[in-house]
């Protein structure tokens, strides 16, 4: 199953539940547009490197397309195409004036120095900075991107508009970007473990925790669920993962990969595999890293109580129907990685005002917005008798839908 189709048929299991006609059911699942586009720059090597680059923009019925770019070699038009459908729905949920996009550059960015980075991302920027802009697409930072390569592209984009800054989000604080936008993702994560664990009895503190991804989710969201309290027993990165059943000392494990670059040869634990990690008997088990983790087999294997996920699509949906035959409730991405989207809403509405908020008012409003439609979504699901994942669809659909039947078609 590719990843739109997966997608696709979180969709369709909404879909029905709301009883949409077939046509409406097209016309919500169908991406708006889809751009590929090849990118040319001189290596420093003096050679040339050809990457393609993609942007899909999924819905604008809402306000305009809203999504990350990744730079990884997985980037394509499928895995574009999933994640902007995601977004459509993400932002709706979470109810923010925006659609869904999504795109990055097939690369890896560990093998490109810094400034072939800017030229890569200066040029991608002249090829579709037609189609991107404050009031039609604004990017952010996802995978192998940071707030760097979003200051370029800033700056980049000033070339043909002028002055722009709420074109991109997920900028630097010192050239218009947001207090709190680089842990926001992270910082929403532990918001809504936090209020799943309370519906479930339990509280952060005493419960004990697995994160797989150590980037910037997954750092951020270890590092305020252990000033909470939590145990963090076993960590992982793409180079290995780190166990210690007393709980890992975050402060210095952070000390640790500051200076290696990665997990691997801490000693505050021991050394255990990514695969180990996702089936540990813990209270709480965190994806943060890719997507596609789970599958049937590794569903069936896994021990943990509760799974929230903070990584974009890691539950295949036949690994989904195991999660859910085996009672173990998982929060879906579209809710629980939300905080990044609803600070870069922000951001934006910082640009667009050009005045700054403090960091406790962007905090106090992700926290907001983030408790409402956990909680909505999970009275759905408990009314209706329907997971997480569908309540989130369901309501996120019901919005696009009625988005789409004010407008007219």
């Amino acid at each position: 199953m590719q990843a739109f189709e997966a997608t696709s048929h979180y969709f369709d299991q909404a879909a029905k539940l709301l009883g949409l006609s077939e046509n409406i059911r097209t016309l919500l699942v169908t991406p708006d547009r889809e751009v590929r586009v090849e990118v040319v720059i001189e290596l420093d090597s003096g050679q040339i490197g050809n990457f393609i680059g993609y942007r899909v923009q999924h819905d604008n019925a809402r306000g305009p397309f809203k999504g990350g770019l990744r730079y990884h070699p997985h980037v394509d038009q499928d895995e574009a195409r999933s994640l902007a459908s995601l977004m459509t729905w993400k932002t709706a949920l979470v109810d923010l004036p925006f659609g869904g996009a999504k795109g990055g550059i097939n690369c890896d960015p560990t093998k490109l120095s810094r400034a072939e980075t800017e030229r890569l991302t200066r040029r991608f920027t002249e090829k579709i900075h037609d189609m991107i802009g404050p009031v039609k697409d604004i990017p952010a930072p996802d995978m192998g991107t940071d707030a760097q390569v979003m200051a370029w592209i800033m700056n980049e984009y000033g070339k043909f508009a002028g002055f722009t800054p709420a074109c991109v989000t997920g900028k630097p604080v010192e050239l218009h970007g947001s207090p709190g936008r680089e842990a926001a993702t992270g910082y929403g994560v532990a918001i809504i473990t936090r209020e799943i664990l309370g519906r479930l009895g339990r509280t952060i503190g005493g419960s004990t925790f697995a994160i797989q991804g150590y980037g910037n989710v997954g750092s951020y969201t270890t590092r305020f669920l252990a000033e909470q309290g939590a145990k963090i027993v076993a960590v992982s990165d793409a180079y290995g993962a780190v166990f210690n059943r007393e709980g890992l000392d975050v402060a210095e494990l952070d000390r640790h990969v500051a200076i290696a670059r990665k997990i691997v040869g801490f000693k505050g634990g021991e050394a255990t595999t990514n695969e180990q990690l996702l089936t540990m008997p813990v209270d709480v088990l965190i994806p943060a890293a890719l997507g596609g983790v789970f599958d049937k087999t590794l569903a069936e294997a896994v021990q943990a109580k509760l799974i929230v996920e903070a990584a974009n699509s890691p539950t295949w949906p036949e690994a989904d129907e195991v999660f859910n035959a085996r009672g173990i409730p998982v929060v879906p991405d579209i809710l629980a990685n939300a905080g990044g989207v609803i600070v870069s809403y922000f951001e934006w509405v910082q640009n667009l005002q050009n005045f700054r908020w403090p960091l406790e008012q962007v905090q106090r409003e992700e926290e907001r917005r983030l408790v409402d439609a956990f909680h909505e979504m999970y009275d759905i699901a408990h009314r209706k008798n329907i997971t997480m994942r569908t309540a989130a669809f369901y309501r996120a659909i019901s919005r696009v839908g009625r988005a789409h039947a004010l407008a007219g078609i």
